[in-house]
């Protein structure tokens, strides 16, 4: 199987299948999106749809015109260690978009909370994750050292205030 840098899918392997399921795990006030999710390719192609599915390899800046009439956004993880699906949700937030933002796939427990600070605020993980070990592992660290779409200040910013 090829695998060069995550920077494709590994040859041979199946790719997710989508789920139109709600996320398993969500961090949203407002009632979870519960409508069919669009393949990018169909999405753009005219698709009446307010729900994507991003990929790995595909552009989510291609969803920036459209930001106003979506309201979930699922980015893919066929494997734990593609991380372009942190860029994509990033290039989200910055832009204004305020819907939900999901990780599915190969979601592990320790990377929820860099992912809570690009953007991700759902996820639909393929296995299960322990409810107490996701709250402590959300809680490990109160202080941020770099500004990001969550919104947090800084430790510098909050001792420079001081």
């Amino acid at each position: 199987m090829l695998d060069n840098q995550d920077q494709q899918a590994v040859a041979g392997a199946p790719a997710p299948a989508l789920d139109d399921a709600p996320a398993r795990l969500r961090f949203r006030e407002d009632a979870p999106f519960e409508s069919p999710i669009a393949p990018l390719g169909d999405f753009l192609a005219g698709g009446n749809f307010a729900a994507v599915r991003i990929d790995p390899g595909e552009d989510v800046r291609a969803l920036l015109p459209h930001l106003g009439r979506l309201k979930l956004v699922e980015i893919a993880f066929p494997k734990f260690r593609d991380g372009r699906g942190y860029s994509s949700a990033r290039i989200l937030r910055e832009a204004g978009f305020a819907g939900e933002i999901r990780a599915a796939g190969d979601v592990l427990v320790d990377q929820l909370g860099f992912m809570r600070r690009v953007g991700f605020d759902s996820f639909a993980p393929n296995k299960p994750l322990d409810p107490a070990v996701v709250a402590a592992t959300l809680a490990r660290f109160p202080h941020v050292y770099m500004k990001a779409a969550d919104g947090l200040a800084p430790v510098w910013a909050l001792r420079a205030g001081a």
